[in-house]
């Protein structure tokens, strides 16, 4: 064999090794995704251990012996939607589920349904339509019969998912039970936040893989394998990802957006308002790629924003100065974390954080919020992004430990590369708050994506050898 042969199979390995296609990473290991029917049965699972824990835990720690929670079909209560079995995709007719913890057993509560059937395994029916035909009236009988001091309903002024009562229901609830209990009709609010924003140990132990699907989806979209620089528009890969997720019989609780910041001398999008939505725009090579992106898997939400850099013919890196953008970022996310401590409210987080960035001279914009059984979830709000002063009612409640959080905020900062120009590291990544502090469920970013992906010789070197 010639020299000059040797030499192109030299060269060869070393693009390799430099230059590994994209493609790879769509071929990286996508997470177990269970059938329709396992999904089922681990839902109902967890929903019998959240009500022999969750439920208590909160009734002792709220004061109330006594939650009505109750809906028609097709005009659910936030919250009876998460107590309902898998297998109910609705109340039927109407549904009225009661939570009642005797002042004796305080670790222990009834879960009844005034309803024709059981519901699912954790509420058992207490209505016999064939006795009593009137519901309101067998209703009346179980508070009659538990003579409860406090009598929750789900209304709030502050909080939609704790709202879910419709007016009709609770006027009819107050004409037909005796009227010294309906005068102990008071807010389920902090019972249906709590309820919501609580995360059992079970669910956690399968966060961490929903959250490794999410992050594998939006892999996949930021590569060659989606993306062709000069062809391929923002709105393809907004698409792309929702049939993506189809695919994988999952679901999303909003449309992904895929955005672009370029070096340009476009003022018009320089100065574009951060409320304007994105228009469609032709991905090239330069472009600074966000996506935000989430998906629903066994009634958890994920909610994600990443981003990625479409390497030029002849760039190897991502610009240094987006290099450091991306660590501003990472740091803004650890200064707002540092700040996650039992019973403060989410204005005071925000305060703390948005201080202690701007002595650190962060550009700061925060607007973290909980996320669990709903994308933006029951608990403290942690900013607006028009609203950094504080949100009151919202922002006003406080921390409580097994809660989950979308950490989403931006950092400004100016490029050098790109005549200072300035742009913004638009990051979020959901994470879990307990007695040991705050981490991530699923980790998170903290180098930019680039596309094609660049696989130096010193990460394979360190694989192999962990290997």
């Amino acid at each position: 064999m010639k020299v000059k042969n040797y030499l192109s199979i030299f060269i060869l390995l070393i693009s390799c090794y430099l230059f590994l296609p994209n493609i790879a990473q769509a071929q990286g290991t996508m997470p177990k995704i269970l059938s329709m029917r396992d999904r089922a049965k681990v839902i109902n699972d967890w929903l019998y251990t959240r009500a022999q824990t969750v439920l208590p835990m909160l009734m002792k720690r709220e004061g109330i012996d006594m939650w009505i929670v109750m809906s028609r079909e097709y005009n659910e209560d936030p919250v009876i939607k998460t107590m309902l079995p898998a297998e109910w995709r609705a109340a039927r007719r109407r549904t009225i589920l009661v939570i009642y913890q005797d002042p004796k057993k305080k670790d222990k509560v009834q879960t009844l349904a005034i309803a024709r059937y059981n519901v699912g395994k954790v509420f058992k029916r207490a209505w016999n339509p064939e006795k009593q035909p009137n519901q309101w009236a067998a209703l009346a009988d179980v508070i009659k019969q538990r003579n409860p001091q406090k009598i929750a309903l789900n209304y709030s002024k502050e909080f939609g998912l704790a709202d879910g009562v419709n007016w009709m229901e609770m006027e009819e609830m107050k004409k037909n039970i005796p009227a010294k209990f309906a005068k102990r009709i008071v807010s389920g609010e902090k019972l249906a936040i709590g309820w919501l924003e609580t995360r059992i140990p079970k669910e956690m132990a399968v966060y961490t893989q929903v959250m490794r699907i999410a992050h594998q989806i939006i892999r996949e979209g930021f590569s060659e394998k989606v993306i062709q620089p000069g062809v391929t528009t923002t709105k393809d890969v907004e698409w792309w990802y929702l049939d993506r997720i189809a695919e994988l019989k999952l679901q999303t609780w909003f449309h992904p957006t895929v955005d672009v910041q370029r070096n340009d001398t476009d003022k018009s999008k320089a100065n574009r308002s951060f409320a304007a939505k994105p228009g469609e725009e032709v991905i090239l090579p330069g472009d600074l790629i966000h996506v935000d992106f989430g998906i629903t898997y066994l009634r958890l939400n994920t909610d994600t924003q990443q981003l990625a850099y479409i390497l030029k013919p002849n760039e190897t890196d991502v610009p240094k100065g987006l290099r450091e953008g991306m660590k501003v970022g990472n740091r803004l996310e650890d200064i707002l974390t540092s700040q996650f401590k039992k019973g403060r409210t989410g204005n005071e987080v925000l305060k703390g954080a948005l201080e202690q960035a701007k002595k650190e001279g962060i550009k700061a914009t925060i607007y973290t919020h909980p996320i669990g059984f709903q994308g933006h979830g029951a608990g403290p709000t942690i900013g607006l992004w028009d609203q950094q002063g504080g949100v009151p009612g919202k922002g006003d409640y406080p921390l409580y430990h097994n809660t989950a959080y979308s950490i989403e905020l931006n950092a400004k900062v100016a490029i050098p590369e790109w005549n200072n120009k300035t742009v913004r590291i638009m990051l979020e990544e959901d994470g879990f708050f307990d007695q040991t502090g705050f981490q991530y469920i699923g980790g998170r970013q903290s180098e930019i994506y680039t596309i094609p992906r660049v696989v130096k010789y010193l990460d394979v070197k360190k694989k192999k050898t962990a290997e």
